[in-house]
Order: structure tokens, then sequence, then C-alpha cells
């Protein structure tokens, strides 16, 4: 189930508000749990069977933990349990398949015989839930999160289904007190409405009028012509912004209305000057979550620049793999991590610093777009072709790319969204009349919208 859908909009979301507010005091984060388990299992139910492996070990290892903690023990083996049946877990349903086609690949160039091999099908938010069970065994661990003392909040805490499969990642001393007690209010209801709402255009509006853009540029196996390259990146890069901010304002949005407050996923990271800058405002969630428990554990910055590039490598890599498993994510890790060590390297936020702040900002953009590249294609081959068609190396049998009316329209007001208004969180707390009506506007007119699409793609479904 996606929330761009009319069994979402229609019948799960109104069901579920119901429930909640009817549920007692007492309960109402077992019935976010509960229904968010209808949700997640909407599509395999035998997927929950997972979610609960994480939930169960890693609610008794945090409570083990602080038992050996009170001892006078640390609590290491339950900890290292948890994150090797986490890590287990994530790397074998998103991995394997991409270990076996690489060995057999090598294998056949060798000359030998294939591994047999059945397809391995990804859980759709594994690498969310996961990261947040860990992250709550690892803060007990080092003391920075309380243990949870209910079972149903952290059933709550885990399944959560406005940000379980898309993030953002939350941490469970985020939402701890959130759990325990949370405020409920008209102007906080009203205001979820008003970002779910924006979330929703966003993605209906723009990142789904883009995609056959990019589907055309990225998937056909055509050459194209310098322009139509550039066009076709364009389309891609706003697409996977407004679909993921898109979803992300929903989540929160969401989560406002049962009264939680979910941290900030995105602040408009096109209008960056730095890549270093980019990476605190694109996907905050994942980014800092990276910080937390792979840069800092590693060093950091504090063992010398050698090591500092070293570990900066490191995150990057580990971030392009936990997006999928392909070589071109390893490709687009490596990438950010090139731009990032050369910016540490010039000594300053980025080595075209001195250089005017939108020169900065269209810079950085095309550095982002760049990275895109091999985010979007569908092996290094591909991306290697692309980048060629952007310099020019393209144009004898290119097939040009045809964009209708909306989705000129769509590209541009995607930049002028990108770079000339504030993020969503800021718009969607607005309480002037013109600004309401216009969200509501906009809404209806996606409503509209996703009736007359056949098909309803969000991408980071894939993650």
């Amino acid at each position: 189930m996606i929330f761009a859908s009319s069994i979402f909009l229609y019948w799960f979301l109104p069901a579920f508000l119901l429930l909640y507010y009817a549920s007692p005091k007492g309960l109402k984060s077992v019935t976010v749990a509960l229904c968010s388990y209808v949700f997640y299992g909407w599509w395999r139910p035998d997927f929950l069977i997972l979610m609960w492996i994480s939930t169960v070990l890693d609610f008794f290892a945090g409570r083990q933990i602080e038992r050996g903690r009170e001892a006078g023990r640390p609590g290491k083996g339950w900890l290292l349990l948890s994150v090797i049946v986490n890590l287990g877990l994530l790397g074998y349903f998103k991995y394997a398949n991409f270990g076996v086609d690489t060995a057999n690949t090598l294998l056949a160039s060798l000359g030998f015989e294939q591994i047999a091999w059945t397809k391995v099908i990804l859980p759709v938010g594994i690498s969310f839930y996961t990261f947040q069970t860990m992250s709550y065994t690892i803060d007990v661990y080092r003391g920075t999160a309380p243990k949870v003392k209910s079972f149903g909040d952290f059933m709550c805490y885990v399944a959560m289904f406005p940000q379980l499969v898309a993030g953002p990642i939350v941490r469970y001393h985020d939402l701890a007190e959130q759990l325990r007690e949370r405020t409920h209010s008209l102007s906080r209801f009203y205001q979820g409405v008003v970002l779910f709402q924006c979330g929703l255009a966003k993605k209906v509006l723009i990142a789904d009028l883009l995609n056959p853009v990019s589907v055309a540029a990225f998937e056909q196996g055509n050459a194209l012509s310098t322009g139509d390259a550039w066009i076709g990146l364009a389309a891609y890069t706003f697409q996977i912004y407004f679909d993921f901010s898109g979803y992300s304002d929903m989540a929160i949005g969401l989560g406002l209305m049962i009264g939680f407050r979910f941290p900030l996923n995105f602040s408009s990271p096109y209008k960056s000057q730095s890549i270093t800058e980019f990476w605190r405002r694109w996907h905050i969630s994942l980014s800092t979550w990276l910080r937390d428990y792979l840069y800092l554990p590693l060093g950091g910055n504090r063992r010398g620049a050698r090591r500092t590039y070293i570990n900066l490598a490191t995150v990057m890599l580990f971030g392009g793999l936990w997006h999928g498993a392909n070589w071109t994510f390893l490709a687009w890790g490596a990438y950010q991590g090139v731009w990032l060590i050369v910016e540490r390297l010039s000594g300053k936020r980025s080595f075209y610093g001195g250089t005017p702040a939108a020169v900065r900002v269209l810079i950085t953009f095309v550095i982002t777009m760049g990275g895109w590249v091999f985010f979007r294609a569908v092996d290094i081959g591909a991306a290697g072709d692309y980048f060629a068609w952007l310099v020019g190396g393209g144009g004898e049998g290119a097939v040009p790319i045809i964009l209708t009316r909306l989705q000129v329209l769509a590209l541009g007001v995607a930049v002028l969204i990108a770079f000339g208004l504030p993020a969503s969180q800021a718009l969607s707390a607005r309480d002037r009349l013109w600004w309401v009506i216009v969200v509501q506007v906009l809404f209806l007119i996606a409503i509209m919208q996703l009736h007359y699409q056949s098909h309803v793609p969000f991408l980071y479904y894939q993650f």
C-alpha cells in the first residue's frame, strides 16, 4: 500500500484515524502498531515475520543491556547479537541476489559452472526499520536512550506506518517521550493535513509527471543528443527530490495528525553551496544516522587528515550500498565521497568558495546532477554512455525526447519550488487564507491526476 492510492486515501486513512481517536489513551500506540501491520502486510503479509524478528529481538536486547549495566556488565553480547541479526537479515534479503549474480559473472568468465539460485524478493522498507531498531539497542548500550518499558510502545516505534517504508529514519530517543505522552490538538492536526496535502501534490503533480521523461532518457537504450540528455537528467534530478521529499512531507504530516513530531528529512537541498552542505540538507535522517553510527565511531575527523578521508570514503560507499545492490550505487557513493574529500582538501566549504553565492549553488547543483547519473543508470556501462551524451558524445541515431506541455510546466514549477520557496514544513505552518486555498486546489488536482494515472511510481520503495 502506498500513500498515493485510492485504497489508502479513501479507506485505510479514514478508518485508521477513527480507530486511533476512538482508542483509549493507553491503547493508542498499540492501535498504531496493529494498523501499521495491516498497512505493511497489504502486499506480502509473510514479510511481517521479518519485522517481528527485529522487534522482539531488539526489545529484549535493550532490556538485557540495561539490566547488565545495572549489574555492572556492559551487555556487549546483546548489542552484537542485535547488530549481527539485523545486518544479517538486511544483507541476505537486499544483497544476496547481487552477490550471487556477481559471483556467477566471475565464474562464467573463468569457464566454471554457475551457481543455481532462486531470486530473493526484497521486503519493502527493510533498510529503514532495521536501521531504526538497531539504533535503539546501540543508544541503550551507549546510555543515550532509555530502555523502552512497554512492548506496545516499541511495536509502535518500529512499525509506525507513516515513516515505515521510506523514512525518515527516526531514532528511539527522539520519540521516547512522545510514545509515552503526546499532545493532540486541532492546530497540530491541521498542520499535519496541510503538510500531507503539500507532499501528495509534490509527488503526483511533479515527480509522477516527470517520471516518463526520466524513463525515456535512462531505460529505453536509445542514444540521446546533448540537449535531450540534459533534459532527461534534469527531469530525474527533480523527480527523485519531489518523490522522496513529497513522501517525507506526507509521513511527517501523518505523524502530526496523531500527535508525533518526526525530524526534518529535507531542507531545500538544491540550494546548497557545497556538497558538504548538500549532505546536511538531503535525506537528513540517513546522513545523521551514518554520521553518528559509522563516521564518528570510525574516528570522524579526530585522527588526522588521511584517516578523515578514509572515513569519508567508507561512509559514502556504505551509504551508496545502503541504497541498493548494484555497482551503480557503489559508484554513486564513491562519487560523493570524492567530492567531500576534495572539499576537505580545499580547506573551505567548497573549492569554488570564492565565487558568488549563485555560482556556488549552480556548481553544486551540476555536481549533484552528475551523481544522479550513476544513481539512475541501469549499470556502469549505461552511466558511462550517459556521461558521453552529456558532453556531446551522442547525436547519431539519437531518439528525441518529446515533452508534453504538462511536463514542461512540472519542470518549471520544480525549478521554482526547489530554488525559490522555503521548505514545505515552513509553508505548511502558514495560516494565511491564500495559502490554504492554493494547497486545497493543488491537492484536488493531485487527486484527479491520481484517478487519471494507470501507474503510480514510487522510487524509494526499491530501497
